[in-house]
């Protein structure tokens, strides 16, 4: 009875969402308050009926009803109730209904915290937001219920993937996907806008929330994904430039460059054109991870292999609302006058050169990703692009913006003083310099990556720091950093997190320590100047897996440090063996051991990594989400655009 309401509530949601996207925006059109008037209540509708629907499918997941085909093919009872919650969104049918929930509740959230939008503004933006939804909706319902029964109900289920049976991959989608389908908000802004024929400063105002958020989403997301590869897949690494990572990072890159781009919108009045351009490839960028990770057109350990009729109606969701997107941008590019003059040394220029750097990375990993596709349907060749390619490609991207962020961050606006702002940073400079020596100077036979990436990390964090401690005056007032608004405290604590990120990417790329060997019981032996002694291995059980586990102990110059028991483990009803990694988290350094198989001749095959800098990667990933939550936290964005609003801006007249 439950799961037929769920499904009749996502039925009804459908039609709620057409309403949403054809009354507000003919009222807006005709003038008609009344009608425009219509949006408010139907995103809150909306988003409540999904939400009855996910509710639905996740009683019939913790319950156990096998009856639901989706349940049967990804849950069973022996389960623990976290995966089993987690299932929902751990398949393509429950993801895409998890995807329509977010996308009507960033709906609703406009709806309900947009007081200050024009009421023709909102009710256009609603309406956009609404027709992403009803292409959604329908998708879902036409090629992936997630309701549909079996006619006879099975005893027990499948199991889910048991790569997915991981708290860190429980967590992962619903961060990411308020990142992904939250850019969608940002999306019916700029497609309003151009309807309109007004990009202002206000606008910028209105935009730049909803971007922030979506940003700090995805960032937590993406740490989380890239946390549990770390742990859970048993090699060590942090990014492999798998089509699902990259499906998430280009998304991330162009909300990076929005989210600076807005900035100039709404301080200079110029980047209009530019702005309302990232927008909409922000959000196109999430449609096309979408089409990567479920048309099957690309393999990947965590993508939903899906049969080519599903990928079609995404690729027309992409072509529909993209294209449709860049033609409505071309027709209107007259509209979006750039008012404001600014010199080549400005904030301004530097946030350009950031914005192309972001961009053009982004396209770099877009082009990577989906190069063996096209030499394949071209040229019929399949082709791989690894890591090696992504790293020669990207890398030099983000050496040049980790080298001008600082500077952008303090050159004044308009036109700013070069020498001024360099003066300042000399300090940080030297000091960056002197701990990339340093490290060079320690390090023997090894290559430049280090020494560069500790340069950068040290040189964006010393950079940041200079930033906060040149608004103290010429007088070195510590009580006016307290007086400074949020977003500039976002912004430096961003930035820093952006540099530890970078130290803990060098560290670990750089200077890691790897040993495989045949590990006999009671035989110790040194890795990277540590102790390793396997003591024991033995057979154990967990709710709905068995593992070879090992007892290892860790010491260093004699005396024990940890007692690591990594596993080997197999889960019976999925018939799928994971490697679970035991890990010794330090702050400097990770201490990452794997148990393998059995040998003929005796002894286990046990896998050491020593991981300097591991947890930095993590740390920083954080400390950005904690600085774009600080902007977020800004008095200015819940009053500005309120207090910006001009004559031409408010209301329509009644009918």
């Amino acid at each position: 009875m439950i799961t037929e309401l769920g499904h009749f509530a996502l039925i009804l949601s459908f039609f709620v969402a057409t309403i949403q996207m054809i009354v507000p925006m003919a009222g807006a059109f005709l003038r008609k308050p009344r009608w425009m008037a219509v949006a408010e209540p139907a995103a809150t509708a909306q988003f409540a009926l999904v939400g009855i629907a996910f509710a639905a499918l996740t009683y019939a997941f913790v319950t156990s009803d096998f009856s639901l085909q989706l349940v049967y093919s990804n849950s069973h009872s022996a389960k623990p109730m976290l995966y089993k919650i987690s299932g929902v969104w751990g398949n393509h049918e429950g993801s895409m209904l998890l995807w329509c929930l977010i996308l009507a509740l960033f709906g609703a959230m406009a709806a309900w915290f947009g007081g200050n939008l024009p009421p023709s503004l909102k009710a256009r933006v609603l309406s956009v937001q609404a027709a992403v939804g009803v292409a959604f909706l329908a998708f879902t319902l036409f090629t992936s219920n997630p309701f549909l029964r079996m006619a006879v109900a099975p005893m027990d289920g499948t199991d889910l993937n048991p790569l997915l049976q991981d708290p860190g991959l429980a967590f992962h989608p619903p961060f990411l996907y308020l990142g992904y389908v939250g850019l969608s908000i940002c999306f019916s802004f700029a497609v309003a806008a151009l309807i309109e024929g007004r990009v202002d400063a206000a606008w910028a105002r209105w935009v730049r929330p909803w971007t922030l958020a979506a940003w700090i989403f995805l960032t937590i997301g993406i740490a989380l994904g890239s946390w549990w590869a770390y742990y859970e897949l048993g090699w060590g690494g942090f990014w492999f430039w798998d089509p699902v990572e990259n499906a998430s990072f280009m998304p991330w890159l162009f909300a990076a460059a929005l989210l600076h781009s807005a900035i100039v919108v709404e301080k200079r009045e110029a980047l209009k054109s530019w702005t309302v351009l990232l927008a909409i490839l922000a959000f196109g960028f999430s449609l096309i991870g979408t089409f990567i990770v479920r048309s099957g057109v690309l393999t990947s350990v965590h993508a939903f292999a899906n049969d080519p009729e599903r990928g079609v109606f995404i690729l027309g969701i992409l072509v529909f609302f993209t294209g449709g997107a860049l033609t409505l941008f071309a027709a209107r590019a007259n509209v979006m006058e750039a008012k404001g003059v600014f010199g080549v040394v400005s904030r301004e220029s530097a946030l350009v050169v950031n914005n192309i750097l972001l961009a053009v990375s982004s396209l770099v990993v877009f082009v990577g990703t989906i190069w063996p596709l096209v030499a394949e349907m071209a040229f019929d060749r399949k082709l791989s692009v690894g890591a090696p390619f992504f790293d020669m490609a990207f890398t030099p991207f983000m050496v040049v913006l980790g080298l001008i962020l600082p500077v952008g961050a303090m050159i004044g606006w308009k036109r700013g003083k070069l020498d001024r702002v360099v003066r300042a940073l000399v300090p940080a400079f030297v000091l960056a310099v002197a701990v990339a020596g340093l490290i060079w100077a320690m390090q023997t036979e090894r290559s430049l990556l280090g020494p560069v990436g500790v340069f950068l990390g040290t040189w964006l964090v010393a950079g940041a720091l200079t930033d906060l401690w040149s608004r103290t005056g010429q007088k070195r007032e510590i009580s006016r950093l307290w007086r400074l608004p949020r977003a500039e405290w976002g912004k430096a604590v961003a930035h820093a997190g952006l540099g530890i990120t970078m130290l803990g990417v060098a560290g670990l790329t750089a200077w890691d320590v790897e040993d495989i060997r045949v590990a006999q019981p009671g035989q110790p032996y040194d890795v990277g100047g540590f102790e390793i002694e396997l003591v024991d291995v033995q057979r154990v059980q967990g709710p709905n897996w068995f593992a070879t586990q090992g007892d290892i102990i860790v010491r260093k110059d004699g005396a024990e440090i940890a007692r690591l028991y990594p596993e080997k483990r197999d889960y019976p009803v999925a018939k799928m063996p994971t490697t679970e990694a035991a890990i010794d988290y330090r702050i400097m350094r990770d201490i990452y051991l794997v148990i393998g198989d059995a040998q003929d001749g005796g002894g286990w095959v046990v896998r050491t990594y020593i991981k300097p800098l591991a947890n930095w990667i993590w740390a920083g990933c954080i400390i950005m989400s904690l600085g774009g939550l600080l902007s977020l936290t800004d008095r200015r964005y819940r009053v500005a655009a309120g207090a910006r609003k001009s004559s031409k801006l408010q209301g329509v007249p009644a009918e």
